[in-house]
């Protein structure tokens, strides 16, 4: 496996994360409110905020059904490559990076031992065909 598909996936799990936030945001969005019960007349017409943001709600869901799907074939293939690294502490790197998302320097404060985020990056480069 390539850096280039690593990378390809951690993006790929970057994309998911902001296209749920995204959903989560519509369906906040669309929620119903109470009414403001002040006395005052308001002005004449009815807004529907669920009508007029329930399709961006469906290819939003959508969207995130296929990054999901795709996430989760391209997930099986990067899991199979860090098991077959034989080194605990690299396959760890990997796993923190690569399947959990996290940045380099998160990665070297929990592999700890002095690490930091360019000794991280070059054990994980030495094990990349």
């Amino acid at each position: 496996m390539t850096l280039e598909e690593l990378n390809n996936y951690f993006h790929l799990l970057g994309q998911l994360n902001k296209a749920r936030e995204l959903l989560s945001s519509l369906q906040a969005a669309a929620a119903p409110r109470s009414p403001q019960l002040d006395g005052m007349p308001h002005t004449p017409g009815y807004s529907d905020r669920v009508g007029s943001l329930a399709a961006e709600i469906a290819d939003m869901r959508a969207r995130v059904a296929s990054l999901e799907d795709e996430a989760r074939w391209a997930g099986h293939e990067v899991s199979r490559f860090i098991d077959g690294i034989p080194d605990d502490q690299a396959r760890l790197i990997f796993r923190l990076r690569f399947l959990r998302g996290l940045s380099w320097g998160e990665v070297a404060a929990i592999i700890g031992g002095g690490n930091t985020e360019n000794s991280v990056k070059k054990i994980c480069y030495r094990n990349l065909s």
